[in-house]
């Protein structure tokens, strides 16, 4: 989600300043190193300790009903 946000982030500068509107690059770098450290973040605090208990592999052949 983030990296499409960066796009649509470009993409609409890149479009603006096709109409001879410029944004300062600095506005856009900023806006893209704060989003980016939120979600550093935000990976850690969601981080968990514990991880996904997986099974094993079902067979079908295994457990047909009679």
């Amino acid at each position: 989600m983030l990296a499409l946000s960066f796009l649509l982030l470009i993409g609409f500068s890149l479009i603006t300043e096709g109409f001879g509107i410029e944004i300062p690059k600095g506005y856009i770098y900023f806006s893209m190193a704060f989003s980016f450290l939120v979600d550093v973040f935000q990976m850690k605090m969601n981080k968990t300790g514990t991880p996904v208990a997986t099974h094993e592999h079902y067979e079908e052949s295994e457990n047909k009903l009679k």
